[in-house]
Formats: structure tokens, C-alpha cells, sequence
């Protein structure tokens, strides 16, 4: 994939999760996905972006910034959400938080194969 089609692609992937489009998740995810160092496969990232949604039931990924240099694509999301109960350790329990993620992927055969994810959890911690 030349650049223009690794950012089409990655824009697909997260359309995907904004429309919850589970079952068309392996259009955009290898079945032997790794998410920070760890192999948790196509059926645990779904489960995981599953329980993000039910953790945060108004969840929606806005690109805020997209490099793409093939295999790589960087992207910095920004969320404006109201989680319910706990966020990445944290007591939200409601309260509308602002935050950001950088996340680094590599691609492989036009799917991710690789997330590299940090969460701008102080800015969280500095909201509640």
C-alpha cells in the first residue's frame, strides 16, 4: 500500500469502530494483532474495543492528527466522553472528560499487525 491508501484504509478501520462494525473488524485487523508488545489476536482486540464502548457509552474517535509512511501510520485521537464508573484506573463515574491518545500501528498485508498505544492518563487524573 502506497501512503494514500494506508490513511484511506486506517480512516476505514476507524470509522469502523465509531459505527461499533465488529463483524467487519478483521477487514482492518490481522487475526494475530499485537497491542503494546502483547499478542492478544483479532478476537481480543475486538473484546477489548468492546469493553472500551461499554466503559465509555458516547466513545467516538476523532483523528486529530495522521502520518503515514507505509507500513507505519501515526495518529494522535482526541476523545470527549463521559465514561461511566472507572477509566484506566480512574473514579470518572460520569463526569464528561477530554483527553488524548498517540498510537503508532504497522501494517502488514493491508491490515494492522502491530498497536503501539500511550493514553494521556494525567490529563484524566487532572479533570476529576
Amino acid at each position: 500500500m502506497n501512503s494514500d491508501e494506508l490513511s484511506a484504509s486506517y480512516r476505514g478501520y476507524i470509522e469502523c469502530l465509531n459505527q461499533q462494525d465488529w463483524d467487519n473488524l478483521g477487514r482492518y485487523v490481522s487475526e494475530n494483532v499485537r497491542y503494546n508488545e502483547e499478542i492478544i489476536g483479532l478476537t481480543g482486540y475486538r473484546s477489548m474495543l468492546e469493553e472500551d464502548f461499554l466503559a465509555i457509552p458516547d466513545l467516538y474517535f476523532e483523528i486529530a492528527l495522521l502520518v503515514s509512511q507505509p507500513p507505519y501510520v501515526a495518529s494522535r485521537l482526541k476523545f470527549n466522553c463521559t465514561p461511566v464508573g472507572m477509566l484506566f484506573g480512574l473514579p470518572v463515574n460520569g463526569k464528561p472528560v477530554q483527553f488524548e491518545e498517540n498510537v503508532f500501528y504497522e501494517f502488514d498485508d493491508g491490515k494492522i499487525k502491530t498497536v503501539w498505544s500511550i493514553i494521556d492518563k494525567s490529563a484524566i487524573a487532572a479533570q476529576i
